[in-house]
């Protein structure tokens, strides 16, 4: 596999996608007055691996484990033992045996990873061990005394998927990712209220959100391009 500058792969629109996620973050960072640092800086990476995501690049997914460690620090913070679970236990395991996976399947010796098709048995198991997954978990957050325990709930669900389909390798990965943003920014909107310095949080899914939205449509065009 090649290994390039990521940011020169970028299209016009992918700069500016990119440049406005990390402008809204930055206002909502300075429109809170107290968010930290590292809420800030967690924010940055997550929008940055996303757009490289959204391309194919393994950059995307390295720094998808970087962005999962440094959310679970954030979400432990306010006491989102779901979130924190998740993303420490769930997330960044997957998304590093992911990187793994795409190294191992560039497309024709690209920095591109080659899309994949999803079978019926792989569905399959991914709702059964959704399922599984989303139970046991159910019981783990209940004990913890979760906030918002219904949406923590299925944060975990939409992120189990999420994380599964991505390293199927399969464009569905962005409509799953796009679910758990608005489970996610629901969850980080509760905080807010209770807490403004939350709110770049807040910003930072709903960028996500557009970002795997177009993640989505990307992988889609890219699995035209590579069967043709």
């Amino acid at each position: 596999m090649k290994l390039k500058n990521p940011f020169k792969s970028l299209s016009l629109f992918e700069w500016v996608l990119w440049s406005i996620s990390v402008v809204m973050i930055i206002v909502s960072s300075l429109i809170s007055g107290k968010s930290s640092v590292l809420e800030t800086i967690s924010s940055f990476v997550g929008v940055t691996a996303l757009i490289f995501v959204a391309k194919g690049l393994v950059i995307g997914q390295a720094l998808t484990v970087v962005f999962s460690f440094l959310y679970g620090v954030v979400s432990l913070q306010f006491h989102y033992w779901g979130e924190m679970i998740t993303y420490l236990f769930m997330s960044m395991p997957i998304a590093l045996l992911a990187t793994i996976e795409w190294i191992r399947h560039p497309y024709k010796d690209t920095e591109v990873v080659e899309v994949s098709r999803v079978t019926k048995k792989q569905v399959a198991i991914m709702c059964v061990l959704t399922t599984v997954t989303t139970v046991i978990f159910y019981f783990i957050l209940k004990a913890f005394d979760t906030p918002n325990l219904f949406f923590s709930t299925i944060s975990i669900t939409t992120s189990f998927m999420a994380a599964y389909l991505t390293f199927l390798r399969s464009p569905y990965y962005g409509i799953a990712y796009g679910l758990n943003d608005i489970v996610l920014i629901v969850l980080w909107s509760l905080a807010s209220v209770k807490d403004i310095s939350y709110l770049p949080m807040v910003m930072c899914f709903v960028m996500f959100l557009l970002n795997d939205l177009y993640g989505f449509f990307n992988w889609k065009r890219l699995s035209k391009q590579q069967k043709n």
